[in-house]
């Protein structure tokens, strides 16, 4: 595959992700810690903050392309 048509696919899959990634977060948090003290929300969020990376980064290794053989 073309390196530019990787980088676009995997820019609209990263921001697809995210966009989705925080609805299906604060949805989940509105829902479940509604009535939990205000320290349980800020680990959820720093925790689900942070969460989202993971896959982000395997959408950019593979917007990388293979590993060039020396």
């Amino acid at each position: 595959m073309h390196p530019r048509l990787r980088s676009f696919i995997g820019t609209i899959v990263i921001i697809l992700l995210v966009v989705t990634y925080a609805i299906v977060a604060t949805a989940f948090a509105s829902a479940m810690l509604a009535n939990h003290p205000w320290w349980v929300h800020l680990g959820y969020f720093v925790l689900s903050g942070l969460l989202w990376i993971l896959p982000a980064m395997l959408i950019i290794k593979w917007m990388a392309g293979p590993k060039r053989q020396k």
